[in-house]
């Protein structure tokens, strides 16, 4: 708030002489004075932890001490001379400059009304606060003055948001610089009159879409300002993400304080409606870039999605926001409970669920689509790749014993170099948490296009056997052991299929036996004695992979005895 000007301060009390006149005043006037008697009566009854939404209305407060009437009046004067005439200091543009006056008064005041008015005051046995009495007298002259300038504002965007701004501005000192009782009101149930409600959420709306609008297309918008800075860049979060939770956040903050629940509903609605219409815009701006999923805007868009979404879980849990669901539950509102069962409005009441449970739906389906659209990308080129290696003979390859020794295939050295390469990039752009799905689901596709078109499609000898698992546990797999300690866990298909290729010819055979005698043997009766195939896979280390499939795989052995 900008100070008013100079020629309308003034303190309450401007010399010695005046103090004393004012005290004998007060001595001379309490002891018959009905009002405070009624003000006294109306403080001791009032509950010390009412909470502001229900604190009492201005016209049923109660009156004045006939003292306080009696200072106030010359700040009255001065008040209603300066900012309710034709001076230039009545001026729609400056509410700061009476708003600020008032806090002056209070602040200069309140020494002298501790000091040398509340001891008369305990003495004639009237339990009010001085200092709060003159408050609240000043806060009357405020409230006309906010209401009146507030109806005026209503066709003029700009000042009526300035004029919000400082009112918020003033109850937040009112409530911590002068020590205003939380049970009394200020100026902010000024704001919940119906029509000024709704011209602030219209001019919200307004000014948080134009703000979106040109974060979006500034330069700079798809880059993170900490991308230099490793400890703080954990989320990767690009700019426009940053900046539109912080719009919101900003939002939250002048909303919070209302002394209405069912207005601060009103702008979680906001709220919510904001950040899908964000949501739908990072959506068009991804299907620009989805022909190009590994670019740098392409990722930014997805570490945005998950920025927000990480953002709105934690909100989820903050108390604010739960104090709110559960006066959602309780009012019905509609506008935030609309469309939900009476299943999904009960797991809100128990704080089982999020008011924004919907959004967060919608921004994980828009993430998984993302990665999904990226890993496609990732493994088109990993399989282009990877196509010599797919048709290497793995029929004809030596016994491992017929080499001194063994290295990688000179055709998985392409498919080995992309792998690298994407994780070290996916490693660069993306998020820890988005990094983390993207390696492991890589590693689900890999393991799967291995096991398809390089196991199942070929046919291996002794030495094919011993080469495929030498390329996956010796390098495959320690590509991904950068990120996890056991990386053959997320290739349960490869790492099986090499278990069952590489058993000797014996235990081939066995196991061969063991499972057909299993499948041809009659299933009538329950007393079967011979243990289940599973329990000698389990004892070679086979666990994922059914007895079909390990017969499968035995087949593709090239050579077998009396071949």
């Amino acid at each position: 708030m900008s100070p008013a000007p100079e020629i309308i301060r003034c303190r309450c009390s401007e010399s010695t002489d005046r103090r004393t006149l004012v005290i004998t005043g007060v001595h001379k006037i309490i002891p018959h004075d009905s009002t405070c008697q009624k003000a006294s009566t109306s403080c001791q009854g009032a509950p010390t932890n009412q909470p502001a939404s229900s604190a009492t209305p201005v016209s049923q407060a109660p009156p004045l001490c006939l003292p306080i009437q009696i200072m106030l009046q010359p700040l009255s004067k001065r008040f209603r001379y300066h900012f309710f005439g034709n001076r230039q200091t009545n001026s729609l543009s400056k509410p700061e400059w009476y708003l600020t006056q008032v806090l002056m008064w209070m602040g200069n005041s309140a020494t002298f009304m501790e000091e040398r008015i509340q001891p008369v005051l305990d003495r004639a046995g009237v339990n009010i606060s001085a200092r709060v009495e003159l408050c609240r007298g000043l806060l009357a002259l405020v409230q006309e003055k906010v209401a009146s300038d507030a109806s005026r504002l209503l066709y003029d965007d700009t000042l009526f948001c300035h004029l919000v701004e400082e009112v918020l501005q003033f109850e937040k000192e009112l409530r911590s610089n002068q020590a205003y009782p939380a049970v009394l009101p200020g100026l902010l149930h000024l704001l919940l009159d119906d029509a000024i409600l709704q011209k602030w959420l219209i001019v919200e709306k307004k000014m948080a879409v134009e703000k979106v609008d040109a974060m979006l297309v500034a330069e700079g918008a798809w880059s993170s300002q900490y991308k230099d800075i490793r400890d703080m860049d954990e989320l990767k979060a690009p700019d426009c993400a940053e900046t539109f939770m912080t719009l919101l956040q900003v939002i939250t903050d002048r909303y919070r304080t209302l002394p209405c629940p069912s207005a601060q509903l009103k702008f979680l609605e906001l709220q919510r409606e904001l950040v899908d219409d964000f949501r739908i815009r990072l959506t068009q701006v991804m299907k620009e870039e989805s022909r190009c999923p590994r670019g740098a805007r392409y990722c930014a868009i997805l570490n945005a999605v998950n920025y927000i979404s990480t953002i709105l879980t934690d909100w989820g849990d903050n108390v604010f926001f739960l104090q709110l669901q559960q006066a959602a539950v309780s009012l019905g509102e509609e506008g935030v409970l609309g469309g939900l069962g009476m299943m999904e409005i009960g797991r809100l009441a128990s704080l089982e669920g999020s008011l924004f449970e919907g959004l967060l739906a919608l921004l994980d389906r828009l993430k998984g689509d993302m990665i999904g659209r990226l890993l496609d990308g990732i493994m088109r080129e990993i399989t282009g790749k990877a196509k010599p290696y797919c048709q290497d003979r793995w029929f004809s390859l030596p016994s491992p014993q017929d080499q001194s020794t063994m290295s990688l295939s000179s055709s998985a050295c392409p498919m080995m170099l992309c792998v690298r390469d994407s994780l070290l990039n996916l490693h660069q752009v993306l998020s820890v948490s988005l990094f983390q799905l993207a390696w492991q689901g890589l590693a689900e596709r890999l393991d799967s296009f291995l096991y398809q078109d390089v196991i199942l499609s070929n046919h291996f000898s002794d030495g094919g056997a011993a080469q495929l698992q030498f390329d996956m546990t010796r390098n495959l797999f320690p590509l991904f052991g950068h990120h996890c300690k056991r990386p053959e866990n997320f290739f349960k298909h490869v790492k099986e299929a090499c278990i069952v290729l590489c058993l000797t010819v014996g235990s081939a055979i066995l196991l061969k036996n063991v499972i057909k005698e299993w499948d041809d043997a009659p299933r009538d009766g329950d007393g079967r004695e011979d243990p289940p195939p599973e329990t000698a896979l389990n004892e070679l280390g086979v666990y994922y992979l059914a007895p079909c499939d390990v017969l499968i795989l035995l087949n593709l052995r090239a050579s077998w005895p009396g071949q």
